[in-house]
């Protein structure tokens, strides 16, 4: 999986194109990703005890990977991401255009 928790990514398809922040949580199963300040949806709660708040609340929803691309801190862009395996056996993620180290997978 390209993306993982603590990325910077970039929206780059629906509501939200454009838009960076981190991610939150990553559900590899559904391929999807939270990211923070993207895609918000609106949820109706009832109050479920005495003394709790009822309303209307937001929250972000997830995304679909394939409208997700890593943000390369050397860069500063949007890149795809590539596998390259060390001497000592241990994959890294890649930057695809400068070839910078993203982190340890």
């Amino acid at each position: 999986m390209k993306v993982s928790k603590g990325d910077t990514v970039q929206v780059i398809a629906g509501e939200d194109i454009g838009h960076r922040g981190q991610v939150l949580r990553v559900f590899p199963r559904r391929e999807r990703a939270i990211v923070e300040g993207a895609n918000f949806i609106k949820r109706h709660t009832k109050a479920r005890r005495t003394g709790e708040q009822s309303g209307i609340v937001e929250k972000e929803a997830p995304v679909h990977l394939s409208n997700l691309m890593v943000v390369c801190p050397k860069c500063d862009a949007p890149v795809r991401v590539k596998r390259r395996t060390l001497e000592d056996g241990s994959r890294v993620r890649v930057c695809g255009k400068c070839k910078e180290m993203l982190s340890v997978a």
